[in-house]
């Protein structure tokens, strides 16, 4: 998996919407960059559209 280019500073403050959750680098399942919500109770992913995470709630995914 490749990690999403982000400001390491950005990468710190940056949390789910939803949760508050620390995101990570994850992969959508046609093979598109997410972030990831690390929340047990409810994760979701966000995608990373041209290089710019949407972190919108409306646009994330639950994750299974």
């Amino acid at each position: 998996m490749s990690r999403i280019d982000i400001d390491p500073w950005v990468r710190e403050i940056l949390r789910c919407p939803a949760t508050g959750a620390e995101l990570v680098d994850g992969v959508g399942p046609n093979g598109e960059p997410e972030l990831h919500s690390t929340d047990p109770e409810r994760p979701l992913a966000y995608p990373v559209r041209e290089g710019i995470p949407v972190l919108l709630e409306s646009d994330a995914r639950p994750l299974s």
